[in-house]
C-alpha cells in the first residue's frame, strides 16, 4: 500500500505545482520595481552597523527599525519561536503578492507550521532565496545585508499564512540620524 500512497502523493504533488506555479518564479513578492525604490542587497563587508532581530510568535522584536538612506544594514535574524517564521524587508503591495507564493507553499507540503522542505521547494523552482527575505525554522539564525535607498514606505514582515494578518509586521523609519539603544 505505501509504494502506491507514495506514488498518488508524486502525482498530486506534481499536478498541484504544475498548474499553481506555471510561469511563476516566488518573485512576485520581492523583486523588481518596488525592490528598486527601497534599496537593494548589501555588501556584509560593508554593512554602517549590525541589527539582531528576534522573531517569536506573531512578533518581531525589535519591532521598529531605524534606518537612514545609503545606510548598509546587517540584520541577524533568528527565529526564537516554535513555527516558521520569515523575515521578509518589503512593502504592502510586495507582501500581498507574496501571499498567494507562501500559501501554496503550505499547501503543496514546501512548507509546515514548523518546518521547510528544501527538496520540494527546489522541485518546484521556489527556493525562496531572494536577497530581502529569510525563511526560517525554528533555532535557525540567517542574515539579510540591505543598502536602504532613498526614503519610501518599508517594513518588514512574515507572511507565512496568517502571521501578518495576526500582528507579524515591523516598520522601517527613516532618520536624519540613528540614536543609539537604550
Amino acid at each position: 500500500m505505501q509504494p502506491y500512497r507514495t506514488a498518488m502523493a508524486s502525482v498530486a504533488f506534481a499536478l498541484a505545482t504544475s498548474t499553481a506555479f506555471a510561469g511563476a518564479g516566488h518573485d512576485g513578492g520581492h523583486g523588481g520595481e518596488h525592490a528598486a525604490m527601497m534599496g537593494q542587497p548589501g555588501n556584509p563587508a560593508k554593512a554602517d552597523r549590525i541589527v539582531e532581530v528576534s522573531m517569536t510568535e506573531m512578533a518581531f522584536e525589535p519591532s521598529n527599525i531605524q534606518a537612514m538612506e545609503g545606510e548598509t544594514i546587517t540584520f541577524v535574524v533568528s527565529n526564537d519561536g516554535e513555527f516558521v517564521h520569515e523575515f521578509n524587508l518589503g512593502t504592502e503591495k510586495m507582501w500581498q503578492g507574496h501571499m498567494d507564493e507562501m500559501m501554496k507553499m503550505m499547501d503543496t507540503g514546501m512548507m509546515t507550521v514548523d518546518e521547510v522542505n528544501h527538496d520540494k521547494m527546489m522541485q518546484a523552482g521556489m527556493m525562496h532565496d531572494d536577497a530581502n527575505s529569510v525563511l526560517l525554522e525554528p533555532g535557525q539564525t540567517a542574515k539579510v545585508t540591505w543598502t536602504f535607498g532613498k526614503k519610501t514606505e518599508i517594513g518588514f514582515a512574515c507572511n507565512v499564512p496568517g502571521h501578518r494578518e495576526s500582528g507579524m509586521v515591523g516598520d522601517i523609519t527613516f532618520v536624519k540620524q540613528v540614536l543609539p539603544s537604550s
